[in-house]
């Protein structure tokens, strides 16, 4: 799922980057925004993972989602139950004060659930903005902080109007929907030749995406004259993987990936082992 909120940002034109919780606290300032993910821990778990609380005075938009709601209201103030019954699936919510990160839907909303917690009590100067026949809290916020707190996931696709909240979060946060892919790429590129000028690139090459990817944008950026790249075929590749590889990229013009058979040195060292 944070992987699923951090494309859904990118997607509508907002750098995203995914940090861990525990990062040094400072890190979080460089940011216009804040999304807490969920989780399958329980906020009232004494390993959960929590933030830094001095985090959510930092006058920075914050939303948190599932969890990272949760975790928001437990942090400022409010309580959790353990629900009665775990809602996960289709709800519908159902809108009941004007709020910035629900602005422009209609008073009724499909929504996906998966939590078994539940805000009971709000944090001080929170208010309630929607709710569903099992989630009394399921939208939260503090305008004046800028804070918000969603129960449902926007992120899926069985929130249909999930990307119009997320939507709404960036301007909150006053992001300029100026990022996309290409432009993305160019950066890359620009960073590997000011990291890599007057130096060649080695790169193996497993078959995998990334690494195909990173041998295609290298010799993009650098030119094939200054990589090389080495696949090595261990006999447990897919059933002519090597010589696709191989093909695909004397395709598109790089002559410069080498592979070496080495299948019968792996396979040998393998013979009459039945653990992996």
């Amino acid at each position: 799922y944070t992987h699923l909120i951090a494309n859904r940002i990118r997607r509508l034109g907002v750098y995203s980057e995914i940090i861990q919780p525990d990062t040094e606290t400072g890190v979080f300032r460089v940011f216009k925004g804040i999304i807490l993910s969920g989780s399958p821990f329980s906020v009232l778990d004494k390993h959960s993972p929590k933030i830094n609380k001095e985090v959510l005075f930092f006058t920075i938009p914050i939303l948190g989602l599932c969890y990272g709601h949760q975790l928001i209201a437990y942090l400022l103030g409010g309580k959790l139950s353990q629900g009665k019954t775990r809602e996960y699936g289709i709800a519908e919510l159902t809108i009941a004060a004007e709020s910035p990160v629900l602005n422009g839907l209609s008073p009724k909303q499909q929504i996906w659930m998966s939590h078994g917690d539940s805000v009971e009590l709000l944090p001080p100067g929170f208010n309630r903005y929607a709710f569903t026949s099992d989630c009394q809290s399921a939208a939260i916020g503090n305008e004046s902080k800028n804070i918000y707190g969603l129960q449902f996931h926007p992120e899926v696709t069985d929130t249909p109007n999930g990307m119009k909240i997320l939507d709404n979060f960036i301007t909150i946060c006053d992001c300029r929907r100026t990022w996309n892919s290409q432009e993305y790429l160019r950066n890359i590129e620009t960073t590997i030749r000011e990291k890599c000028r007057e130096k060649k690139v080695f790169l193996f090459v497993s078959g995998g995406v990334d690494s195909t990817v990173a041998f295609t944008i290298l010799n993009n950026a650098l030119g094939v004259q200054n990589v090389l790249g080495l696949h090595i075929d261990n006999g447990l590749m897919r059933q002519g993987e090597s010589d696709e590889i191989l093909g695909t990229m004397k395709k598109h013009g790089y002559n410069n990936l080498r592979v070496y058979d080495a299948s019968s040195l792996f396979l040998d060292s393998l013979k009459n082992i039945y653990d992996p």
